[in-house]
């Protein structure tokens, strides 16, 4: 059953208990926190972009190919609009924060079972 998290919370979101929201939302946090580690932004955080993968049993981020070191100018915006931090909209560039927001916007689509683009 691989899936993205999007259509996981579309499929299985009355069932989704508080403790494996919570397991789904911890498991994205690491994931971003080894790439700031590595001063790396994923700059295209989204449902679309977090696997379950059924041979690992987890959540995992995925589609990297928009991650740049910390220190690389960007003039562009990459990622899907409800998750891309307002900082970013305004041309102020990515930082960590950028990701963080993406994390939030996440955070409320896990808890409320409700995708973003239908705000």
């Amino acid at each position: 059953m691989d899936m993205d998290l999007k259509k996981y919370i579309k499929e299985n979101h009355n069932q989704i208990t508080w403790k494996q929201k919570n397991y789904m939302v911890c498991k994205i946090i690491k994931a971003i926190c080894k790439l700031h580690k590595e001063n790396i932004f994923h700059k295209d955080l989204h449902s679309g972009n977090v696997l379950y993968l059924e041979e690992f049993s987890g959540w995992y981020i995925s589609d990297l190919e928009f991650c740049d070191p910390a220190n690389k100018p960007s003039g562009s915006i990459y990622g899907n609009l409800p998750y891309v931090a307002p900082e970013v909209i305004l041309g102020k560039g990515y930082t960590f924060a950028s990701d963080i927001y993406s994390i939030g916007m996440l955070m409320w689509e896990i808890s409320s079972g409700q995708p973003l683009i239908d705000l």
